[in-house]
């Protein structure tokens, strides 16, 4: 689909009127959604057949040191992004601790259990196997 003649004019005036604080069709937020919907144009018009002036539009946009809302947007889920990261490197190391302290004990109850199964095994021995019982969650 080949663009309305007068789109990038109809672009351009609504960059002008986002930047002058003076929307008329839009709210005037600065993500290129908002200028789409000020020039009354799909969003696909700037990123598709105009990106230069969608490019123009964030370079003006910082030019006058604002930031565009989709950077900060972005700003703030690389913030959220780094938090879990480092929430979740916490959590993996006590975890690897903790797998270090039961691969300990099974290894502790292993030794004891050869232990045992050896002086059951001597006739003279002081350990006795008790009678099995019932687990205290199953239903008789």
């Amino acid at each position: 689909m080949s663009p309305a003649p007068d789109e990038r004019d109809r672009i351009r005036a609504a960059m002008d009127r986002i930047l002058q604080g003076t929307p008329q069709h839009s709210n005037g937020a600065l993500p290129i959604v908002a200028l789409a919907q000020e020039a009354g144009l799909p969003r696909n018009a700037l990123t598709q057949r105009h990106p230069d002036l969608k490019n123009d539009f964030y370079a003006q946009v910082r030019a006058r040191g604002q930031t565009p809302d989709s950077e900060i947007r972005l700003r703030q889920q690389v913030v959220k992004l780094k938090e879990l990261r480092a929430k979740d490197a916490q959590e993996l190391s006590q975890l690897r601790t903790d797998v270090d302290h039961l691969v300990r004990a099974v290894n502790q109850l292993t030794v004891e259990n050869r232990q045992l199964r050896g002086a059951l095994s001597q006739p003279t021995s002081p350990v006795r196997v008790l009678p099995p019982q019932p687990h205290p969650n199953r239903m008789l």
